[in-house]
């Protein structure tokens, strides 16, 4: 058996996951895949899996893969190195637009961001011809492309562009505010202006700035290859690969613009090159880093997400990241502190959400895993077969009893680990709780009988 009475002890008397870090594994669901990068999903039960050679294939809940591509323009992709087929991106509105961004070095090895939409007589089809371009820049070497892209909850697009290649950032671009190179960009893609298909938002720090780039929001990124934001506080995590000692994890509010994160003055909260560079206190430092020294066995973070599904709640609140070369994975608690769960023996290259904000990571071999913590439901510790608790989904009487046992405690909380409510010393079998009051969402409600049994469940309110 696992962590199981901490988990519960967690759950049911403070906020739980925070506390002891989690135990980690990982559940195959395909290997059907060439050179995968990128996972996403469209609001729906299917994952998106992004391979660099040129294709976006779908990947279905019962583990079959479709045998025809969502996209293919393997013929418009560049190969090698670190180019390909790089990025995702579904537009908050594609249930009804259609519309989907990718992000990928084209036949010259520059990069490329393009609008495509589904085929409106097949979901799970691109519509042939429908690409539509929108903004690209000029790379001057084969590596650090960046090439995640991600919607924020403002409805802006965000782009990681890498700092243009080589080593130690030989054009000093990502402290260069007049480029886009070593940047995370936020350009409006549904009102374009300027003379572009995209436009810039206001609140963006230079824009209406004659000099600088406009599409900048932040900047001194050697190579962000994957960033992500929080679904529960839109906390902005970027994972930035470092130059060869140190690689780097930041954390920063979603709404803070114009942070310079110090590349290549320093490299995590190492000095690099600070010829020329700002002060330190005018630049952000990693939320966590580790060594990629030689001897180390680590090469290249690769970032992921803040765990906000409902499966595994001693997960909730960590941030996931992983290294390409030694295999490990790791997470970041909301104290900064990273720890190292051991190699899990895979390329990591990528993470992604599902619908439910489960987990899944990929490995540049060809697979697919859920990652995985303690289960939610099913501990054959509790058998609490005649608990019952109806309707779930509910919307204002929940209804629970116990056929052989009474109820000492119940207490229902959010996934961020708030109690919403809570009844104590009941012995009773049977309790009515009012949950009218509630937001709609998911629950964790969990409950203590006389007998010292505990159950977890899972509650969506309607």
């Amino acid at each position: 058996m696992k962590n199981v009475i901490p988990l519960l002890l967690c759950l049911l008397f403070g906020t739980y996951g925070l506390l002891a870090q989690p135990d980690i594994e990982l559940e195959l669901i395909s290997s059907a895949f060439n050179d995968p990068v990128d996972i996403q999903n469209a609001g729906d039960d299917r994952l998106f899996i992004v391979e660099q050679g040129g294709r976006i294939r779908i990947l279905n809940t019962d583990g079959t893969v479709n045998a025809t591509p969502f996209l293919d323009i393997s013929t418009q992709v560049s190969g090698g190195s670190e180019q390909g087929l790089l990025g995702l991106a579904f537009h908050p509105d594609y249930t009804n637009n259609g519309f989907f961004y990718v992000n990928y070095t084209d036949n010259a090895g520059d990069t490329q961001v393009s609008r495509f939409t589904v085929d409106p007589g097949n979901p799970d089809l691109a519509q042939a011809g429908s690409e539509f371009p929108i903004i690209d820049y000029a790379q001057p070497f084969s590596n650090h492309n960046g090439g995640s892209i991600a919607f924020g909850s403002d409805g802006y697009l965000y782009i990681s562009a890498g700092d243009g290649g080589s080593g130690g950032d030989p054009g000093n671009r990502a402290q260069n505010t007049t480029l886009l190179l070593g940047k995370l960009l936020r350009i409006d893609v549904d009102n374009p202006s300027g003379g572009n298909n995209y436009g810039i938002p206001n609140d963006n720090p230079f824009a209406g700035d004659p000099v600088n780039a406009e599409e900048i929001w932040a900047y001194g990124l050697r190579n962000a290859w994957k960033f992500s934001f929080d679904s529960d506080t839109d906390e902005v995590w970027i994972a930035d690969v470092g130059q060869g000692d140190v690689e780097e994890i930041n954390k920063q509010p979603g709404n803070a613009a114009g942070l310079n994160y110090g590349w290549r003055c320093y490299e995590g909260s190492q000095p690099f090159n600070t010829t020329g560079c700002p002060p330190p206190g005018a630049l952000i430092f990693p939320e966590a880093e580790y060594s990629s020294s030689t001897g180390s066995g680590n090469c290249s973070v690769t970032g992921g997400y803040v765990y906000r599904g409902s499966m595994f709640p001693d997960l909730i609140g960590y941030y996931f990241a992983a290294d390409v070369c030694s295999g490990r994975i790791f997470t970041v608690d909301s104290d900064g502190d990273l720890f190292d769960h051991g190699s899990f023996g895979g390329a990591w290259v990528s993470f992604g959400e599902d619908i439910n904000n489960e987990l899944y990571i990929a490995d540049l071999s060809g697979e697919i895993y859920r990652v995985q913590g303690d289960p939610l439901i099913g501990y054959s510790d509790f058998d609490l077969s005649t608990f019952r608790m109806y309707p779930n989904p509910s919307s204002g009487d929940l209804q629970l009893s116990l056929d052989s046992d009474l109820f000492e405690t119940i207490k229902i909380q959010s996934l961020t680990g708030s109690v919403v409510l809570e009844e104590n010393s009941i012995n009773k079998s049977e309790m009515h709780l009012d949950i009218s009051n509630l937001q709609s969402g998911i629950y964790l409600v969990s409950v203590i009988t006389k007998n010292n049994q505990f159950s977890i469940r899972k509650l969506v309110v309607e």
